[in-house]
């Protein structure tokens, strides 16, 4: 079927929209990288829960997948020779459940880069985890969040049963440590079905009504993503007949606005073996960099190296340019 060709042929153009790399080199021409601010790490796909939307296919199984030692020192010496590195964005599956995430926060840190852990929540009252919240804040790290409504049934619906308590009872242990005050804790929110996300700013407060005033909890702000149609996510809207309408809205919501924003043009994503990617989602689908064979952390200099690189694309790119587009600190432009 030529919808499912997002998960098993990475980048090939899925028949159902104009190739998305043919409609940005019109609007673009050359779609290159043009600095190096943020660089994210998948310490692999182990994870606590299993999500409907996960891009990542993560979950309890997953145990092999994750980053080692040597790769784990690879990354912080070539960080470490890199010029412009701004923040370090650690993510996952669960990347707290990675052995070497408290080794590479605390290099980080001393460093004096932004750290951000794509926490779940649910990880910070997983036995085994209950000192986590206060590493966090000693550390100074960024929590950003995944807390896709404020309504349970929701919640439980796209993530599993129980989540939503144990997410709202997470968020109270990282408010009681400062965070959403003195330390930042933002909040992601993306659809719980093939649809675009609302309006981020109007959506933010509601959140902030209906959590404070239902659980009393607080934090900083909202980040709208988008869902991208690949891998588990895919598979999830192809059973229900919802794939090629989803790309479509995709296609039909393009925003050249967003083009010049996406998360892309200043990132660089590492995998959990060390291979190099453009972003995380490339990753997942093991799109390597444009023009290039598959590159590893043992192929480079410094990460300083992919700057004024081509980017690769391919369909799912879509999703970072639908609407107010999307990046992983949500909203990029004002529609």
């Amino acid at each position: 079927m030529s919808v499912l060709l997002p998960v098993i042929d990475a980048g090939l153009p899925t028949g159902i929209v104009a190739p998305f790399g043919q409609r940005i080199r019109q609007l673009d021409g050359d779609f290159t990288r043009t600095s190096l601010a943020n660089l994210q790490i998948n310490l692999g796909k182990l994870c606590n829960q299993t999500c409907t939307h996960c891009h990542v296919e993560a979950g309890p199984t997953k145990t092999r997948e994750n980053m080692n030692s040597e790769v784990a020192d690879r990354v912080m010496e070539l960080a470490s020779l890199t010029k412009r590195l701004q923040t370090v964005d650690l993510t996952g599956g669960a990347p707290e459940m990675n052995p070497h995430f408290r080794r590479l926060v605390r290099f980080f840190r001393s460093r004096d880069l932004q750290v951000i852990d794509r926490c779940n929540l649910t990880i910070l009252t997983q036995p085994g985890y209950e000192d986590l919240a206060d590493f966090l804040a000693e550390q100074g790290v960024n929590v950003v969040a995944s807390l896709p409504c404020y309504l349970e049934d929701n919640v439980d619906g796209q993530r599993g049963n129980g989540v939503f308590a144990r997410s709202i009872e997470g968020i109270r242990m990282l408010n009681e440590r400062g965070y959403g005050k003195t330390l930042p804790l933002d909040l992601v929110y993306n659809p719980t079905g093939p649809s675009l996300p609302p309006d981020q700013t109007a959506l933010q407060a509601d959140y902030k009504r209906e959590l404070k005033a239902r659980y009393d909890i607080e934090f900083n702000s909202l980040f709208c993503i988008t869902n991208i149609p690949i891998k588990r996510y895919a598979q999830y809207l192809a059973k229900r007949n919802k794939l090629d309408d989803y790309m479509r809205l995709l296609a039909d919501s393009f925003n050249p606005a967003a083009v010049s924003s996406v998360m892309c043009r200043s990132l660089v994503s590492i995998g959990w073996d060390g291979a190099i990617y453009d972003c995380d989602f490339n990753q997942m689908l093991e799109i390597p960099l444009a023009g290039e064979p598959r590159q590893s952390v043992w192929d480079i200099n410094t990460f300083d190296d992919v700057i004024h690189k081509s980017i690769a694309t391919a369909d799912h790119c879509y999703g970072c340019t639908a609407g107010s587009g999307s990046s992983c600190g949500g909203a990029i432009v004002n529609e």
